[in-house]
């Protein structure tokens, strides 16, 4: 039997553990308040067939499980950034992977959906998403993390008849821009190939594909999907997501060239009816044989919207939804790799890891405009240009300055102080990347940003040491005691 029969056979082992889960919801534990969204979604008859939830701390996902005992739950996870080649030599990897696995079985969850994704590369932190590099050396890279994070499952995350949790790998959307040498269907189809994971095809993701890449230029949407689907794994994926789209809020509102608008994934927007249209069309497709499971994700939207578009939803699409997962796996058409296969200890060589790390940090230095835009993997880039200009001098700042909480409303007497004496935050900007910095803790971009704004202050005022410590003293113990109460910090007065 050739290595990528074995994989393949691997993955339909661990697929037939799972029964078809039906239509759910993706949700965050506090945001909105998840007790009182089930609540609502009963009062209307409504019965999420799952309920995917985000990462939080352990003891408020225990207590998710033990309310809610009669609806199956699964884990989003976040922060072990697979995509890059140095996570494992993390000094905080281990911890955050054994807190995975410990939050794994606090919901009993049956998968682990994980983005291929980071907000972390090169010692360079960011607040969102940047999707990997789409290279074949990229994609061997995701797959032996891969294998490292479903092995620590299978060891540490069994259950009673030996089974253990999927990892399920999502397709992360782009945000003006995607660099790589392949294309990003393809990319999945190596993964596949090397891993036996399954796979999250979120379609607001999809819909980025084709607006940020220069596929928008030359053909229709629904030509696109046909293109696209024709050549990702599509027989890999296992759950569908479909979220909101909508305009950042530092972007101008215009249409792109193409007559195309320039949103971006947004979970607290509405869902627009294209999505709908191209969930249609996946769900028709022969090969999506392994679906278990299609869910909304609903963090941050208002409850009212998050019951009428579930109640519309399932309305629409629980016939379709429910054909797709009784479509017998014999019927589709397994891809095989066009590439020869390569083994997991073949793909962990360190020359090809150091390969890897000295392009994510070129990577890095791109996008924050540190580096001229350079490398076969950014060509389609430099070609357009708009897009990562977009990205570098609207998004991040918007990012570093008031995402995951505002800056003036965390530090209102430093910030006073600032102004007084001429400094403007936008300076935190450059400052925050101003140099690579060595990891101190497991991610978190709310600590961080404490950490890093007191070293700003300091260095531009020195004599204000005290009371922006008091600052940030406050804010870390005011964050430890919401997240102990199970109160979402975007609660707090000072992140509105």
């Amino acid at each position: 039997m050739g290595d990528s029969d074995f994989i393949r056979q691997d993955f339909q082992r661990r697929l037939r553990e799972i029964p078809a889960q039906g239509m759910g919801l993706s949700v965050d534990v506090y945001t909105p308040d998840l007790f009182e969204l089930v609540k609502k979604l009963r009062e209307r008859g409504l019965r999420p067939g799952y309920l995917e939830v985000f990462k939080a701390t352990t003891t408020a996902l225990t207590k998710v499980r033990r309310e809610l005992s009669g609806i199956p739950l699964a884990y989003h996870g976040e922060g072990l950034w697979i995509t890059q080649p140095d996570v494992q030599a993390s000094p905080f990897f281990d911890r955050d992977l054994e807190e995975m696995v410990m939050q794994l079985n606090s919901l009993q969850s049956l998968w682990l959906n994980h983005e291929c994704a980071t907000k972390q590369m090169a010692g360079y932190s960011f607040g969102t998403y940047l999707p990997p590099l789409y290279t074949p050396l990229s994609a061997r890279v995701v797959a032996g993390n891969i294998a490292l994070v479903q092995q620590a499952m299978d060891r540490q995350a069994a259950r009673a008849d030996g089974t253990a949790p999927l990892f399920l790998l999502e397709m992360p959307p782009l945000t003006y821009f995607a660099a790589g040498t392949i294309p990003i269907s393809y990319f999945f189809q190596l993964v596949t190939g090397l891993t036996p994971c399954g796979l999250v095809l979120d379609i607001g993701h999809l819909w980025t594909v084709y607006r940020y890449t220069s596929a928008c230029r030359r053909i229709s949407l629904e030509r696109f999907i046909e293109e696209f689907l024709a050549e990702f794994p599509l027989e890999r994926v296992v759950e569908i997501h479909v979220a909101g789209l909508a305009y950042h809020e530092s972007a101008d509102q215009l249409q792109g060239g193409q007559g195309l608008p320039e949103w971006i994934d947004a979970h607290a927007a509405p869902i627009p009816s294209i999505l709908f249209a191209m969930l249609e069309q996946v769900l028709a497709h022969p090969n999506l044989v392994s679906l278990r499971a299609i869910a909304l994700e609903v963090d941050t939207k208002p409850i009212e919207v998050i019951v009428e578009e579930y109640a519309q939803t399932v309305g629409r699409f629980s016939f379709l939804v429910q054909q797709a997962m009784a479509r017998d796996t014999s019927v589709g058409q397994l891809k095989k790799a066009t590439c020869c296969p390569v083994s997991i200890q073949e793909s962990e060589c360190q020359s090809e890891r150091q390969q890897l790390r000295d392009d994510y940090e070129r990577y890095a230095r791109i996008i924050i405009g540190q580096t001229p835009i350079l490398g076969p993997e950014w060509q389609e880039v430099a070609l357009e240009g708009s897009g990562l200009r977009r990205y570098r001098t609207a998004y991040v700042p918007h990012e570093i300055l008031h995402w995951g909480g505002d800056l003036e409303g965390m530090f209102p007497q430093t910030c006073l102080a600032l102004a007084e004496r001429g400094v403007c935050l936008a300076e935190f900007v450059d400052f925050w990347f101003r140099s690579p910095r060595p990891l101190t803790h497991s991610y978190d971009f709310f600590l961080l940003k404490i950490e890093r704004f007191f070293e700003f202050a300091t260095e531009r005022i020195p004599e204000m040491r005290a009371s922006v410590q008091q600052e940030c003293d406050l804010l870390r113990r005011a964050y430890g005691q919401a997240n102990e109460a199970g109160e979402s910090m975007v609660e707090l007065e000072w992140t509105r």
